[in-house]
């Protein structure tokens, strides 16, 4: 990774290495009329760096930090420590979240990979179109009040939405993700609190205070949730959650 970020550092500091004998350019740009345009080796060595970020990309970028914190908090609220396993949910989020950011997706290989693919367009247009899409969405996802609070700690004046650097955008968008999260989760949390408060209550009135009330609504919980297809439910409804008002 280091190697990588330095070569990186190199290419763009230099922009075209030449061997000793003047006779092979490992890594060059050469500017045209639509601008700037990168070598085959030098976009090969762009995307094995950009491949290392993806993990921290879905994290921080899609939805899948506002989904796997609802199931998680959902396991919890369940009682069910080890089940789902943390395999399961992280799989789950994951599906849903390139199901939920399909239409970003497709947004950004008909508009910027395809018409890269074809050589209508460089590297630096087709990431500068790839970006539209996807900023078009955490921006959508954004509360205005979090995005105000980000950018005063930035020491920058609020500008038009458009024009809010990604540095802004980015951890504006993950707050907003948390802060809707444990919204959800709460409302989560509260049906099956009330089936604990009541479990508790009545094995505190027939004297049974040695036994824990969580393994006695633990069956009642799951029952619930089986009965009114909490799986389906839920997902279905952070699914809704992200596209409301956008």
């Amino acid at each position: 990774m280091v190697k990588l970020l330095l070569l990186l550092i190199l290419a763009f500091s230099f922009p075209t290495l030449v061997l000793a004998d003047d006779s092979l350019n490992v890594l060059s740009v050469s500017t045209t009329d639509s601008g700037s345009e990168y070598s085959v080796k030098l976009q090969i060595l762009i995307l094995m760096t950009a491949l290392s970020f993806i993990p921290a990309f879905i994290i921080m970028c899609t939805s899948f930090t506002r989904i796997i914190i609802v199931l998680s908090i959902l396991r919890q609220a369940i009682g069910l420590q080890q089940s789902p396993p943390n395999q399961i949910l992280v799989g789950l989020a994951l599906i849903f979240t390139i199901l939920i950011m399909r239409p970003v997706w497709t947004d950004i290989y008909d508009n910027a990979y395809q018409p890269y693919a074809n050589g209508e367009q460089t590297l630096q247009q087709t990431m500068a179109i790839g970006e539209k899409p996807l900023r078009k969405y955490m921006l959508d996802q954004t509360q205005e009040k979090t995005l105000e609070q980000v950018t005063a700690i930035a020491g920058l004046k609020m500008v038009d939405k458009p024009d809010i650097p990604f540095l802004v955008l980015l951890p504006a968008y993950v707050l907003s993700e948390l802060k809707a999260a444990f919204q959800i989760g709460l409302m989560i949390y509260l049906p099956f609190i009330v089936i604990d408060l009541v479990v508790a209550s009545v094995l505190m009135s027939m004297g049974m205070m040695m036994l824990s009330p969580l393994i006695v609504s633990l069956p009642f919980k799951l029952l619930l949730f089986v009965l009114v297809d909490g799986w389906g439910m839920l997902m279905g409804s952070l699914a809704q959650s992200f596209w409301v008002g956008t």
